[in-house]
């Protein structure tokens, strides 16, 4: 897989586009912040390539902004470039055979995490302080895990997702890449303003989750470390039955489902260019039944329910990922053995629609690794306080 150390899309750099400028007055939330964006967003004025030569050839250059990326134009970021996505975003590797996989530049050995890997990238080699990308099952907190960052996937909804290259809706969030909890907090207070923080949850460990995960044994020494400091916060731990809801397999059908919806006319008239994996994916997509479909509806209803009474009073600490980043020479098979791992994790937030906050507070073997705080829907806020309170900013402040 050819690596590159750029993670940003080459050909916004013909472009001249002047309403990117970020506006004049330094007393704006985010004047200080460089902006780089996930190229799914649409940005008028500048193509949108969804990871794929082929999507951007047959697809014309966008004439609007999607709202997100105007909402922190306007607050005052200030636009460095469109990163690098897997096609379609539909991995979570982070590697494209068109554009390059952007270099992990906190373990080169290591992939990236996908499909923000760009955006991630840009903010951990700190060409931008703020990446935004999407996840859909886990293209936020994979690469966040992955490089040392923090990546919140918020309450599905609460961003709105016009203006740009929609994956599988019912799981598509908005989401947010920082090196630190100050620059996450102020982007979050300009894109979820009339959301508020006014109840502190208990945080629960889920040992049967942090037992399946090869850096297990870290998360449990940072719990007894912490816990007689924060008395009050982190209190007790707990084993959901979990194992009685086939989450990775639901979310692989309901997923491929909306996918097919989104995509599968042009793929099928197209017939573009695709990764292997992908593709396999993809036939897998155009293959699923409508029982397949229709069951899985049903057990997500059911298990969206059970989550969130689960969630309703107390934040859960689980794993973000089972380990470290795969190895860049990591073969197929590997790979996705490790995909369905981590989609049993990552899964999670994705059918409740609940928000999670990676944390990169611990290393295994010298590499990044961490945990998440996975709250109830609309604790966005709370849990980056939380974070604060529990790990500290991690700046300069």
């Amino acid at each position: 897989m050819q690596t590159t150390n750029n993670p940003f899309m080459a050909f916004q750099q013909k472009l001249h586009a002047p309403s990117l400028d970020a506006p004049k007055n330094s007393a704006v939330p985010l004047a200080s912040y460089r902006l780089a964006v996930k190229d799914l967003f649409h940005i008028a004025g500048i193509p949108t390539a969804a990871g794929n030569p082929d999507w951007l050839a047959s697809h014309d250059i966008p004439s609007e902004t999607a709202s997100v990326v105007t909402t922190l134009l306007e607050n005052g970021a200030r636009f460095v470039g469109k990163t690098i996505t897997d096609e379609l975003a539909y991995s979570l590797n982070g590697q494209n055979k068109h554009y390059g996989m952007p270099l992990n530049p906190v373990t080169p050995d290591r992939i990236p995490g996908g499909s923000s890997s760009g955006s991630a990238v840009a903010v951990s080699m700190q060409l931008a302080d703020i990446g935004l990308g999407t996840d859909t099952g886990g293209s936020i907190r994979v690469p966040a895990s992955y490089q040392g960052l923090f990546g919140l996937r918020p309450t599905h909804g609460v961003i709105a997702m016009d203006n740009m290259v929609a994956l599988a809706p019912s799981f598509d969030t908005v989401g947010v890449l920082t090196k630190d909890l100050t620059t996450l907090s102020h982007t979050m207070e300009v894109l979820l303003p009339t959301q508020t923080d006014s109840v502190t949850l208990p945080v629960v460990k889920v040992d049967n989750l942090i037992a399946m995960a090869a850096h297990g044994e870290h998360i449990q020494t940072w719990w007894v470390q912490n816990q007689s400091r924060h008395s009050e916060l982190l209190r007790g731990a707990c084993s959901p039955a979990f194992g009685n809801w086939p989450t990775g397999d639901m979310f692989r059908i309901l997923q491929g489902s909306e996918i097919w919806q989104q995509h599968g006319n042009w793929l099928s008239t197209t017939k573009p260019n695709i990764a292997d994996d992908i593709q396999l994916r993809l036939n897998n997509c155009e293959a699923l039944t409508g029982d397949e479909i229709a069951t899985a509806k049903e057990q997500r209803t059911a298990f969206s329910e059970w989550f969130n009474n689960l969630v309703e009073n107390q934040i859960l600490l689980i794993p973000t990922t089972p380990g470290l980043a795969p190895l860049i020479d990591a073969n197929a098979e590997e790979l996705a053995d490790y995909r369905s791992k981590l989609l049993a994790l990552t899964s999670l937030a994705g059918l409740s629609g609940c928000p999670q906050l990676h944390i990169p507070a611990l290393t295994l073997d010298g590499a990044p690794c961490g945990f998440s705080l996975l709250g109830p829907k609309g604790s966005d806020k709370t849990l980056i306080r939380l974070a604060k309170t529990l790990y500290g900013n991690n700046d300069n402040e």
